[in-house]
């Protein structure tokens, strides 16, 4: 059903293939991009059955790891510059990303800049961990980020 959404068509790209990593290329245990990229890339978008990676929303390029400090960035693009489902989208990277990754780094997530009509309000609000925790524990949004983060196989197209 489109009624109500912003962007009722989205163009949809095909999933890249997984890289099939050697174990003697990455057996530093150095996080990286990719490492980042394939624990996100299957979240689904909260209004389509698509994935972020299929959304163009995010993409390896999209993401910067610095294991020397501690640090990993993700700058996404919604689809459309009113999106209303930027923040939850944020949110979900932030959640998937404490899920996955040791709780040392810290995590900068971003809307790509002027790809949001929004964009300042909704960054303070994805890298604020007061924020992120109140908006966390209202019962409808969290159950929202719950469905993009563990509905994936359902929708794997």
């Amino acid at each position: 059903m489109t009624l109500g959404m912003i962007n009722a068509h989205p163009v949809v790209h095909a999933k890249k293939e997984r890289v099939a990593r050697s174990e003697d290329l990455h057996s530093d245990d150095a996080l990286d991009a990719l490492d980042v990229f394939d624990s996100v890339r299957d979240i689904k978008d909260p209004e389509h059955p698509y994935s972020l990676e299929q959304l163009s929303v995010l993409s390896e390029e999209s993401i910067a790891v610095d294991e020397k400090l501690g640090r990993i960035k993700i700058t996404f693009t919604p689809t459309v510059k009113h999106c209303s489902m930027a923040t939850v989208i944020g949110l979900c990277l932030r959640v998937k990303l404490i899920q996955s990754f040791p709780p040392h780094f810290k995590v900068d997530i971003n809307v790509s800049p002027g790809s949001l009509a929004d964009e300042e309000a909704v960054n303070k609000l994805l890298n604020d961990k007061e924020r992120v925790c109140a908006a966390l524990e209202n019962p409808s949004l969290r159950q929202l980020v719950d469905e993009c983060l563990y509905s994936n196989e359902l929708y794997s197209l």
